[in-house]
């Protein structure tokens, strides 16, 4: 790849199943975006073959394992990766509903950059007021990790390089710990606030993780259309601290055990079908609505159904692991 003005990137390190979501996030991004100039590139120290329909698209740069360590960490070497002068960072395990310049443009001339809400207090991975005290600073912005912006200068390079080194006084600063690691978001938060780095704030129409609006009351790539919902309190899917409202991210960000949701599932293999196989959309979407939704809805919502009997018959189950750690 040369030294393009706008790239998009992302990690896939470590395990096949992060390749898998990389794909299904290539293949979403290449439907939206294939026409824009806009550069893919995929970074991992997974062997795989790229699949045949994104060949020409997405460049796969290969690392010796472990070489940005493990965990979250690698995000935080995306000044080292970023190959573009404005390069936008996607977790694998995202897909892209439309165009992303608008997306560039939003944030253009910001250093370092995130879509996140502003924070004086309360708990985010750590105590916020005695991470501001700690920092001198009266502000911070709380995000979520699945999309990191990053323009190329002596900014980005400081504000990634303290992040580093924070990363190193994790405990001794009371941060809590994400499935056992250290988590790239705080560390990032208060590398930028030091820096007085501000976020593009949170109006739900850029990137938006499914865990925090649980109700997902459409979700198709094909016409670019993702609506999520936080209901109000007293629903059984409200989530606390996150704003009661409808929102339509281009970049739903499908965190956790999420990617095994049937909807996902769906637009997945829709994609899949139409890029690789030549498929019309239509019997893509007949296809899958047939073989993926229409089974896992049921599955879904009879588990619902069913649980209060097979509790009240076996308990619990155990929680299974989770393959991501």
């Amino acid at each position: 790849m040369s030294s393009p003005s706008r790239a998009v990137i992302t990690l896939a390190t470590t395990k096949m199943i992060y390749v898998d979501m990389a794909l299904v996030l290539a293949r979403s991004f290449v439907f939206w975006n294939r026409d824009s100039g806009i550069p893919f590139c995929l970074f991992t120290d997974v062997e795989f073959d790229l699949p045949r329909e994104l060949q020409g698209h997405v460049e796969v740069r290969r690392m010796p394992a472990g070489a940005l360590g493990t965990g979250f960490s690698p995000k935080l070497h995306l000044d080292k990766l970023a190959p573009a002068d404005q390069t936008m960072f996607i977790d694998a395990d995202c897909m892209v509903m439309g165009p992303l310049a608008p997306i560039f443009d939003r944030f253009a001339g910001r250093a370092v950059s995130v879509f996140g809400a502003y924070m004086t207090e309360g708990i985010w991975w750590g105590d916020v007021g005695a991470i501001l005290k700690r920092i001198g600073k009266p502000a911070m912005y709380g995000f979520n990790g699945g999309l990191y912006y990053v323009e190329r200068g002596a900014t980005a390079a400081k504000v990634y390089a303290r992040a580093r080194e924070l990363e190193g006084l994790y405990d001794e600063w009371g941060l809590a710990r994400l499935r056992g690691r250290p988590n790239d978001e705080v560390l990032m938060a208060i590398a930028m606030a030091e820096h007085d780095l501000a976020a593009v704030l949170d109006d739900g129409t850029i990137m938006v993780p499914y865990n925090s609006y649980q109700v997902f009351d459409e979700l198709d790539v094909f016409a670019g259309r993702c609506s999520m919902t936080n209901p109000p309190p007293g629903a059984k899917k409200h989530r606390e601290g996150v704003p009661v409202r409808t929102v339509h991210p281009v970049i739903p960000h499908f965190v956790d055990a999420y990617t095994h949701h049937w909807r996902y599932l769906a637009e997945a293999e829709r994609l899949r079908l139409h890029l690789q196989t030549g498929m019309p959309r239509w019997l893509a979407r007949i296809y899958t609505f047939a073989t993926i939704s229409i089974p896992g809805w049921l599955k879904m919502n009879g588990k619902e159904w069913l649980r209060p009997f097979y509790r009240a018959l076996f308990g619990v189950r155990a929680v299974k692991a989770n393959e991501r750690v």
